[in-house]
């Protein structure tokens, strides 16, 4: 039977019952397609309209398969649901409805409970490995965790955004039940999924299409990573938000983290792929989507995104913690705290003002709830992007990282860390990958070049210390040593007690937020207040400086917490310290207008 003309069908191997899969593939620059069974069997693909090659067989699940073009080139499907073990290999027809769910009727939580857990699931084990920890962050008092992202790449260890095939979760993670297991897991333990996808480029390994579909591609305009991607294209936008449904409808996770959209070149593919998921996401589950974005565009946590990372707040709080000013932190130097002030009240740093590129960047934010920012003192980039992969506990006085971690995880905005940050690890985070041939040789110097700029870099004998991406210590030295976390460890214990105050007494005041303002107090210290839902305030008298600051504090009957309990007093905030306070609305001074 004939297939109807139409202008974009759904991408790769879909079946349609329990014998029958559909193959589509868009292969506009192709004269001729067949799909390749592992059997030896050769199906002619049938031509359609604007480049569309498809075709209806008797395939059953988990049949291994590739697409011929031209009689020429077999490639792995872009669409895969699965790999056989690398991006190129056979792709694997996957039946959606293989998993039987426990927790089907989870409707996810709301965003204003979010306390983010960002990991890596190679370094912690696999699908299977990340599993094994729910109960763990459950107690602490996570709520959600944060997947870097799983989508296949080249060889058995990367970061995840050099991935070639975005439909196909990682083979050497596990399989597609197996994310599905920890999914559905999750949710038992009341935990939220979120994952980081990556719209913005295809990594450098495994990617066909320029053979067969260069309409994927933009020539005319460029990215770090390449030519941009053409999201004019209906068939190309729908390759993506097809992409992000499935991650959100067949796996069920509870929110995506759009990686670097600033490099995306069509303005209107976020807001198209935030209208389409709002349209298909059952009404009464939270699903939340969230950006990284170098623009600091307020505009689109109004147009259908709940949240962006706040880069600007962790990398004003990395020059108050570590006096470092290279590279990006230059921007952030000059009069630090009162940055700080306005990250605070207002989102965002840069508003409009010119950064270190001599351009103006970012969209005035103070409109915007304090959830609609995501604070972390440490992320992958963070750590991982550093020559050595260092963390915080090695960078600053652990008194100043106790009292920015207090900062972190009991203001209004979304408060997110990083896996190990929890017990203060050791360990690095180092960048890795297991490229091959010339690619590993150009990402091992190009890393390392990377670094010329910093002084401590200048000389070239000091860069060839800098650790080889490629190398399988490398890895390995990043990989969290959990096993040899104690349960008294003081971190964890921090970080429990304090998840528990931001469990207990704002959680369910944190809708309707809203800043009050900040005073700048000192070169390291300031007081920052919000006026949360219930009409209580909440305030954060901040001293990250080696010297007492002498200010009015709040009674003592209102604090909350104080990182430095042992040396309160009415009117010096002192070195190193935190103190939050809840002022029930009872209780608080009528204001005159």
């Amino acid at each position: 039977m004939p297939f109807r003309s139409m202008e974009t069908w759904p991408h790769g191997a879909i079946m349609l019952d329990q014998e029958h899969t559909r193959f589509a593939l868009w292969a506009p620059d192709a004269y001729y397609v067949s799909v390749e069974l592992e059997s030896g069997q050769s199906l002619p693909m049938m031509p359609q309209a604007d480049g569309w090659f498809v075709i209806q067989a008797r395939c059953l699940p988990s049949t291994r398969y590739r697409f011929n073009i031209d009689g020429e080139l077999e490639v792995p499907d872009p669409a895969s649901r699965s790999q056989a073990s690398d991006v190129h290999s056979p792709s694997v027809v996957v039946d959606p409805q293989a998993y039987a769910w426990r927790n089907s009727h989870w409707q996810g939580r709301p965003w204003h409970e979010a306390v983010i857990y960002e990991l890596h699931v190679g370094a912690m084990g696999g699908f299977a490995g990340v599993e094994k920890q729910l109960a763990r962050l459950a107690d602490l008092g996570v709520t959600a965790i944060e997947l870097m992202p799983v989508a296949q790449f080249p060889g058995d260890r990367n970061w995840g955004y050099d991935g070639v095939l975005p439909y196909a979760p990682e083979s050497s993670y596990g399989t597609p039940e197996q994310l599905k297991s920890l999914i559905d897991c999750a949710h038992g333990y009341g935990l939220m999924v979120l994952l980081d996808v990556v719209y913005n480029h295809f990594g450098p390994d495994g990617n066909y299409l320029g053979h067969y579909a260069k309409g994927f591609f933009n020539e005319d305009k460029h990215t770090p990573w390449g030519a941009a991607i053409d999201f004019s294209r209906p068939q190309v936008r729908d390759f993506f938000i097809d992409n992000a449904l499935m991650w959100l409808l067949e796996y069920r996770f509870d929110g995506l983290r759009l990686d670097a959209v600033h490099a995306i070149e069509d303005p209107t593919f976020c807001r198209d792929l935030a209208r389409r998921v709002r349209e298909q996401i059952d009404g009464g589950r939270h699903v939340w989507l969230t950006l990284e974005n170098e623009h600091n565009q307020a505009c689109l946590l109004e147009q259908g995104f709940d949240g962006q990372w706040n880069d600007d707040g962790h990398n004003v709080l990395h020059v108050l913690l570590t006096g470092e000013s290279e590279t990006y932190y230059a921007d952030f130097q000059d009069r630090p705290i009162e940055k700080l002030a306005r990250c605070l009240s207002q989102g965002f740093i840069y508003q409009g003002q010119t950064g270190g590129k001599g351009l103006p960047r970012g969209e005035p934010s103070a409109h915007l709830p304090p959830s609609a920012f995501v604070l972390f003192l440490q992320n992958h980039d963070q750590i991982g992007n550093r020559a050595f992969g260092e963390r915080l506990s090695q960078l600053c006085p652990p008194q100043a990282l106790r009292a920015a971690t207090t900062l972190l995880l009991l203001c209004p905005m979304i408060p997110l860390f990083f896996m190990g940050d929890e017990w203060a690890a050791s360990e690095p985070f180092l960048y890795f990958t297991s490229h091959h041939g010339d690619l590993a040789q150009a990402v091992r110097a190009g890393r390392r070049q990377e670094f010329a700029g910093l002084k401590a870099f200048a000389d070239k004998q000091q860069r060839a210390r800098i650790p080889d991406p490629n190398a399988m210590q490398t890895f390995q030295a990043s990989r969290p040593r959990l096993e040899q976390v104690e349960d008294d460890n003081a971190w964890l214990l921090l970080y429990r007690e304090l998840l528990t105050l931001r469990r207990t007494h704002l959680f369910a005041r944190l809708p309707g937020s809203r800043s009050l303002g900040t005073q700048v107090l000192a070169e390291k210290a300031l007081t920052a207040r919000w006026q949360l839902g219930d009409g209580s305030e909440l305030r954060i008298d901040l001293n990250l400086g080696e010297h007492a600051v002498s200010t009015a504090l709040p009674a003592p009957q209102h604090r909350l917490f104080c990182a430095t309990p042992d040396s309160l007093c009415a009117t010096q905030l002192l070195p190193y310290t935190t103190l939050v306070s809840l002022t029930p609305p009872d209780a608080l001074e009528p204001t005159h207008e």
